[in-house]
């Protein structure tokens, strides 16, 4: 080979060596994300309120994105094994979580250990729907109100029980903080997921929850009875039914805000793009609709907005756990 003919080869080398960084370049900048599916781990079973939130949100943003956007469910230990994947993921935005402000605001204070630091290994993206609490009542049981169903629970201390989604999860929350406003003791039953609680509770196997408003369909269709909202506010779904506020348990707010969370490091023109396309997503009739089935409503705003809730409820929750001695599984 002729000795001039090397210098020629190494250019065409180099040459393609920059093409090639300048591609891999092109192809890590947001103006050409997302080039690939994307992932969102709902830290939850299916059929939850987490799950449902998830599944309406992921349909519009598949659309916006022109990208598969997929739902894996990965439940257990009040949501941390969920939270834990995507906080071990890579910082690219092709990984997200959906998960209730539980996790980010509670566990902290029931875990000594939870494998990451949701503060520092993961960053808020955004808000998507403040979702109420309903203390609904297997019709079996003779109360129809609340100040007589108090009575029935002072006449039959811990003979009665209830289930929540898991020790320390928001409807847990809701019935500790209920038993501690009214001077009640009941057994509490822990399930892996609101799903499973709602199950036994229409089977009869407990006898009251704090739904995140997966049963109301049961509740219009007679099968389960509605004493109560465990929110500052009535619920538009049902404007006749008090708050336990007004009947007398001043105060009482349990509302949790469920929303969208990505690995620490995330670039930021990343989340806010993904975070101006869940708000419109937010926005969309149909979305709103599947939000207001669960008795929740649709909660666009920013990450700072999200993150300021976030420590608002990490104060007020942390003190009813200290309160109660609420200690995870």
């Amino acid at each position: 080979m002729p000795h001039h003919a090397l210098p020629w080869r190494r250019r065409l080398l180099f040459a393609a060596a920059c093409a090639l960084l300048a591609c891999t370049h092109a192809q890590a900048q947001p103006g050409t994300w997302p080039a690939k599916p994307i992932k969102i781990v709902v830290n939850f079973p299916p059929g939850g309120a987490a799950d449902q939130i998830a599944r309406a949100v992921s349909q519009p943003l598949q659309e916006a994105l022109k990208q598969p956007v997929v739902i894996e469910n990965r439940a257990g230990a009040n949501g941390n094994v969920g939270g834990e994947s995507v906080a071990r993921a890579p910082a690219d935005g092709y990984t997200l979580l959906m998960s209730s402000g539980g996790m980010v605001s509670v566990n902290p204070h029931l875990y000594s250990r939870m494998g990451f630091d949701p503060a520092k290994d993961l960053v808020p993206v955004a808000a998507a729907a403040r979702v109420l609490v309903f203390l609904v009542t297997k019709p079996s049981l003779p109360p129809t109100n609340v100040r007589e169903f108090i009575a029935y629970l002072k006449a039959n201390p811990g003979k009665l029980s209830y289930g929540s989604p898991g020790n320390g999860s928001s409807p847990h929350l809701a019935g500790e903080m209920f038993k501690g406003q009214a001077g009640v003791f009941a057994l509490h039953v822990p399930y892996r997921g609101a799903a499973p609680a709602l199950r036994d509770l229409l089977a009869g196997q407990i006898d009251y929850a704090f739904d995140p408003g997966i049963g109301l369909q049961q509740v219009r269709a007679g099968k389960l009875r509605l004493l109560a909202v465990g929110s500052p506010h009535r619920s538009p779904q049902f404007p006749e039914v008090s708050t336990l506020d007004e009947a007398g348990l001043r105060g009482f707010d349990a509302d949790t805000v469920f929303g969208f969370y990505a690995p620490a490091g995330t670039p930021p023109d990343v989340v806010a793009l993904l975070n101006a396309q869940i708000n419109r997503a937010l926005a969309l009739p149909a979305v709103k609709e599947r939000i207001a089935a669960l008795g929740g409503e649709a909660v666009p705003g920013s990450p700072a907005d999200f993150q300021q809730r976030a420590a608002a409820d990490s104060q007020r929750f942390g003190a009813l756990i200290r309160e109660r001695k609420i200690v995870a599984d």
